[in-house]
């Protein structure tokens, strides 16, 4: 498999298909799909928030672009029932200046991305985490760490995490440990601005040459929240872009979505 892509995610590259999935209800509907299998648009209805018949137009509007597909029929054939083509997408912003319908759709799904995930972190800790296990929660919380990099070493740093997680996001259901659960990885790579060289707070204070960094721990030892090996990243003007699940990258096996300078991976 290309190193590039290790997840065996959909490469997305037409800029129409990009502005097709640059909407709420057609992230939720591929969120779910990812996350939960086949289902009917009546059954997805209620979690993305729109009617059967809106959702069903949807779905039909993610099948042209070869995002989702029909599955093998539930015990009532009168239903259609749907299925994500892949664990996972990603996306990369063209390069070339002179394509700016190719950039526009690129950032747009960005965008889009980054909305739908932003309160994730938020909901986690109020809903989620008072919950669990102190087993659980010693690995979970947030890691924000600020690294002074070349644009190569960026995108090393990206190929070798993606290159840890990729094991995990592909294994085989039969694989997992017995006590195995969703767990939501989520990577945000925000290079800063030309000028922008303080640290985020705006008190002024140099960031240090080698790098920083903050953990905030989960009642334990502090880490990053994430979803069966899946995740979303958005980089702003990135270089791509990977959504994913089940072990790719959503929250039942590993939902992801991720761009980076061209790509969240």
């Amino acid at each position: 498999m290309d190193s590039s892509n290790r997840m065996g995610d959909i490469e997305i590259t037409d800029p129409q298909a990009m502005r097709a999935l640059a909407h709420p209800v057609r992230l939720a509907i591929l969120d779910h799909l990812r996350r939960n299998g086949p289902a009917t648009a009546t059954q997805l209805a209620p979690d993305v928030g729109a009617t059967p018949s809106v959702t069903s137009w949807h779905l039909r509007h993610l099948a042209s672009f070869g995002l989702v597909r029909d599955s093998e029929p539930g015990p009532d054939r009168r239903q259609r029932r749907w299925e994500a083509v892949a664990r996972g997408f990603r996306f990369e912003e063209p390069r070339d200046p002179a394509d700016g319908e190719g950039r526009s759709a690129a950032r747009e799904l960005s965008r889009q991305m980054f909305l739908r995930y932003a309160d994730v972190p938020g909901r986690w800790a109020a809903e989620v985490e008072p919950g669990l296990d102190p087993a659980w929660r010693g690995p979970a919380g947030l890691a924000y760490t600020r690294v002074m990099v070349s644009a190569e070493e960026l995108a090393a740093i990206q190929d070798e995490m993606e290159r840890v997680l990729a094991p995990y996001v592909t294994r085989d259901p039969a694989d997992r440990p017995a006590a195995s659960r969703g767990v939501r990885l989520m990577r945000y790579v925000l290079p800063e601005g030309d000028g922008e060289q303080t640290l985020p707070g705006g008190d002024g204070e140099q960031a240090p040459a080698d790098g920083g960094g903050e953990q905030v721990p989960s009642a334990g030892n502090g880490a990053q929240a994430s979803a069966d090996g899946g995740g979303a990243v958005a980089s702003p003007g990135g270089t791509g872009v990977r959504a994913s699940a089940e072990g790719g990258g959503a929250e039942t096996g590993g939902e992801r979505g991720e761009e980076r300078a061209g790509r969240p991976s």
